[in-house]
């Protein structure tokens, strides 16, 4: 499974620059054949309008099998992994509660404060 899912990211990376390329490759609408490939157009590898055609084409099958290759991304992350270690596996197994904390003793029955030094009592008039 491993190696399936690396294969399809292989392919889905390398079509993205495939994809990238192409478009930087290709001119707008304003763009004269011309300045591409010289004066004369009709000269060229791909002919007068032949280089358009092969890059846009281009372009439609490389965005394809990205779309493939995210669609098959996506089937193959949400299927369960079998025998496959997730992140909560990995977590600590919960423990017995701890037990609970003894009753706090009942309060003493209060008691006026015993007078110590420097209160003002002790102090001499």
């Amino acid at each position: 499974m491993n190696s399936l899912l690396a294969i399809v990211i292989v392919i889905q990376v390398v079509t993205a620059l495939i994809i990238i390329g192409l478009v930087l490759l290709q001119h707008g609408k304003g763009a004269d054949m011309g300045a591409a490939f010289g004066s004369g157009a009709s000269g060229s590898l791909f002919g007068a309008t032949g280089s358009a055609n092969f890059l846009s084409r281009s372009t439609g099958v490389a965005a394809g099998v990205f779309f493939v290759a995210t669609l098959a991304l996506s089937f193959i992350g949400s299927r369960p992994q079998s025998g496959g270690v997730g992140v909560m596996d990995q977590a600590p197994a919960k423990t017995e509660a701890a037990p609970a904390a003894p009753a706090a003793p009942a309060a003493a029955p209060a008691q006026a404060p015993a007078k110590g030094a420097g209160q003002a009592a002790d102090i001499p008039k």
